[in-house]
């Protein structure tokens, strides 16, 4: 659902453009290029900087590394660190745009040793492409067929030692082949208050933008745990500081610039309290099936999937089961409804 272009984008515009648009200049230049500028995901961290010194000692490649998690969470900035402190090159790429076999090569041959190969989305790679990544993955070759009938043939293709960084938002997707030729499988958590808090300052500070503590923690509670949406958070709130205040993000600032956008402080937009008010009073809190809510609610299930129901579980507010989405306790008292009776309750 997109606003008109007269519009104030909602919280639900803002936050879906927030996860799926591409990289602008000003995000380049936000991220962190190094280990040590890295904030949060501390195990994950750790994990890497294990493969990468062990990598450097030997003088190899490193081995092939899968991170999954929500969107916005930093596994494109971490591919690039990776790069960076390998001093390779990083080839970015996405599952959908690789289509048939020759597309693979085309990405593969073009690889010099030791080189990542970054694929986005990984699990949203065609099945056939898929079947070619094993042998490139293991034995770093690929066996192309050329023509048909007859004159057909199989021609082999030597490939230099690079490294396959996939990432992907759907790890139950991903095929057990697959996973299993990934030395290192790390999932990526939203990141708590306090390590957002701290993200927040370190982009008002690049960006030279005039902050107080007590803004960045209205920021960071926001922002759904997630670092792009808090950076992009900032952007709107620096923007309505300056045109509606003395330029430097207060709390009051803060909070008035979020909930124009219509996000609440629990960092919930207008979309995701319309899912739970839906799942409440339509269906009693549930189980009901995610078509028959996106259907609802007028949004297409995949998004609602994407970009919604990930916080909305991790907060508790909703749960999966066999037989669907179920309203928690804790979303019937964020709704204001009890959870017995479906009666009018105080809102918290």
């Amino acid at each position: 659902m997109s606003s008109s272009p007269e519009d104030p984008a909602t919280g639900t515009d803002f936050i879906e453009q927030t996860l799926s648009a591409p990289e602008n200049a000003q995000e380049s230049i936000l991220r962190p290029h190094t280990f040590d500028d890295f904030t949060g995901q501390e195990k994950t961290i750790e994990r890497l900087q294990v493969m990468v010194g062990a990598a450097r000692d030997r003088g190899e490649a490193l081995n092939h590394i899968l991170l999954s998690g929500p969107p916005g969470l930093g596994k494109t900035t971490l591919s690039l660190i990776l790069g960076n402190e390998m001093d390779t090159k990083v080839s970015i790429t996405s599952g959908p745009v690789i289509d048939k076999p020759s597309d693979l090569a085309g990405l593969l041959t073009n690889l010099n040793e030791g080189d990542i190969l970054f694929i986005d989305e990984i699990h949203r790679i065609s099945k056939t492409v898929e079947e070619y990544l094993y042998s490139a993955m293991e034995d770093f070759r690929i066996d192309i067929m050329i023509d048909q009938g007859p004159n057909a043939r199989s021609v082999r293709l030597n490939l230099p030692h690079f490294t396959l960084l996939g990432a992907t938002t759907r790890m139950g997707l991903l095929t057990a082949p697959l996973r299993s030729r990934f030395t290192l499988q790390s999932r990526l958590s939203y990141y708590d208050h306090a390590t957002l808090q701290s993200i927040v300052k370190r982009t008002c500070g690049l960006l030279d933008v005039s902050i107080e503590e007590s803004g960045a923690a209205e920021i960071a509670g926001r922002a759904r745990g997630t670092p792009r949406i808090a950076n992009n958070l900032v952007n709107f709130c620096r923007d309505y500081a300056q045109q509606r205040g003395n330029g430097t993000i207060t709390q009051a600032s803060a909070a008035a610039a979020l909930e124009l956008l219509e996000i609440d402080q629990r960092g919930l937009d207008e979309m995701d309290k319309q899912i739970l008010r839906i799942i409440a009073e339509n269906y009693s809190g549930g189980p009901v099936g995610l078509g028959t809510v996106a259907i609802a609610v007028g949004e297409e299930a995949h998004t609602l999937e994407e970009v919604h129901e990930p916080f909305l579980i991790q907060e508790g507010y909703l749960k999966r089961t066999a037989q669907g989405r179920v309203l928690t306790e804790k979303g019937w008292r964020i709704m204001g409804l009890s959870p017995k009776d479906g009666s009018q309750a105080e809102l918290l």
